[in-house]
């Protein structure tokens, strides 16, 4: 049985952060010393590792809560871990789409900027960016 500072730094993450899995119910400790020192086994460690990794490929606390609880559905299937992680990798492409075209518009606003010397208030960056719509 390890300590919480002991789990928290065989699994890279701060006690506070163990703590916090615990507030969020992802993970309880096997067992308390007689001190009252959270304990946690190697079922718990396992347990960390899961929620470690799953959030390294992008899911959510929630997702995480929600991946634990089909885990344990006797007539949950593989199919319906496989359609949450389908959802997560489209919301991820959705999101470095949105990036890649922000990192874009970032380019032109630099490539608009060429002139490092020029007063700020005839920036084009600032220009452009503190322009408004027309009306319609």
């Amino acid at each position: 049985m390890l300590t919480i500072g002991k789990a928290a730094a065989q699994a890279n993450v701060t006690p506070d952060t163990l703590r916090y899995y615990q507030r969020e119910g992802l993970i309880e400790p096997a067992d308390r010393s007689s001190a009252g020192y959270r304990l946690y086994d190697r079922e718990q460690m396992r347990r960390l590792t899961f929620i470690r990794q799953a959030q390294e490929c992008g899911f959510t606390l929630a997702d995480i809560r929600a991946l634990l609880a089909v885990r344990v559905q006797p007539a949950a299937c593989c199919g319906d871990v496989r359609r949450v992680a389908i959802e997560k990798k489209l919301q991820i492409e959705g999101k470095i789409r949105t990036m890649k075209a922000m990192s874009r518009a970032l380019d032109g606003l630099i490539a608009d900027c060429a002139s490092e010397a020029s007063p700020v208030g005839d920036c084009p960056i600032l220009a452009t960016l503190g322009k408004t719509a027309a009306a319609t």
